[in-house]
């Protein structure tokens, strides 16, 4: 009797801890839901708050009437950062600025080629000149400027004057992102605006001649053909000058100018070397042509330099380190000459090339 009691009693307790489990997971997940309920709430009237709270926003035509299209600060000035305006060029250069928008779109890989060097380089590497007032007194001195870069969609304030002095002038002008800008300046605050000076003064291509006559030489010109590397235009310019050549004369769009990478790499030769830089390669063989001047192509696929004949007054062309010679070049030129090739590699490094081709001309000028 006395060992039934304590299994009944026992089986009590065992129920009441039960029922004390059920109401406390009851509680728990009645005050869950209260919170999540409170929660939900407390979201909505915030929400309906900020509606109430939140100014009224003028529309695009009634800003546009009233003649301010600033936001609103919180005190009722005007304050935020204001709508960009582009001051349009003047009329009479716009439609030369627009050509040359149009003609220097393809320089972005060139432009990239200078950053590399201004990283690759000693400090100043790159003839940058940064910032407006710098560039507004580059274009008051006589120095030769290569191009300005302009940030993308930057015509406001003292921009504009700059842009159209350089346009008028016949300053390449190139649009880049600001991304662009910040590299070529090395993060250095630029205004939306640099420069690219050369490192040396340009001449005439009736100079280069005129030094030939003052020599009592027949003239040996080397153009360039859309070089974009500076050390190789460097390397070409010092074997030009071995060579004896008078001058040298270089393309003004999609090509490297005469920067101080150039000049190092020229190992000192671009001081006693006349550079004319030209709009327009091909016109600028034809006038030469008229001068009595006999123009090659340094090109795979002509007659071998041994047997090319330079003794008459000649302009060699040596063409890109991708692309060679171009099509329209070879078109204009009197003949094509090249080097055998005898290994594995089909071609050889440009200022290599013109080393050997420059070397034979000079020597058969000198024949006679």
């Amino acid at each position: 009797m006395e060992e039934k009691n304590k299994t009944t009693q026992s089986g009590d307790n065992a129920a009441y801890k039960a029922n004390n489990r059920r109401r406390r997971n009851n509680n728990r997940g009645q005050k869950k839901q209260n919170e999540q309920a409170e929660n939900r709430q407390d979201k909505q009237n915030n929400k309906q708050e900020f509606k109430q709270n939140k100014p009224a926003r003028q529309n695009g035509a009634q800003e546009k009437k009233n003649g301010d299209r600033r936001p609103q600060n919180k005190r009722g000035g005007k304050g935020g950062r204001s709508f960009r305006r582009e001051a349009p060029l003047p009329e009479d250069i716009r439609m030369r600025h627009n050509e040359y928008v149009a003609n220097y779109e393809a320089d972005e890989e060139l432009l990239d080629e200078r950053i590399g060097e201004l990283h690759d380089g000693e400090e100043g590497d790159s003839g940058a000149v940064i910032g407006r007032n710098a560039v507004r007194e580059l274009l008051k001195s006589d120095r030769t400027i290569d191009k300005i870069l302009v940030r993308r969609g930057d015509r406001e304030g003292s921009i504009v004057v700059l842009v159209a002095e350089a346009v008028s002038r016949g300053i390449p002008v190139i649009e880049v992102e600001k991304a662009k800008l910040d590299s070529l300046s090395g993060f250095a605050p630029h205004q939306g605006i640099i420069a690219m000076a050369a490192a040396k003064e340009y001449c005439a291509v009736e100079d280069i001649l005129a030094i030939a006559k003052e020599r009592g030489e027949k003239p040996l010109i080397v153009v360039a053909d859309g070089i974009v590397d500076p050390y190789n235009l460097g390397a070409l310019i010092r074997c030009a000058e071995g060579a004896g050549a008078h001058g040298i004369i270089i393309p003004k769009r999609r090509a490297v100018g005469l920067t101080p990478l150039v000049t190092k790499a020229s190992a000192g030769a671009i001081e006693h070397m006349a550079i004319a830089k030209v709009a327009n390669i091909a016109q600028t063989l034809s006038w030469l042509k008229k001068q009595g001047v006999w123009t090659y192509a340094a090109e795979a696929g002509g007659k071998s330099y041994h047997d090319t004949d330079f003794r008459g007054p000649a302009a060699i062309v040596f063409g890109s380190e991708g692309d060679g010679v171009s099509q329209l070049i070879l078109e204009k030129c009197d003949f094509v000459t090249s080097i055998p090739m005898y290994g594995q590699v089909n071609s050889l490094n440009v200022s290599t090339a013109a080393a050997v081709i420059l070397s034979e001309a000079a020597r058969q000028q000198r024949l006679d």
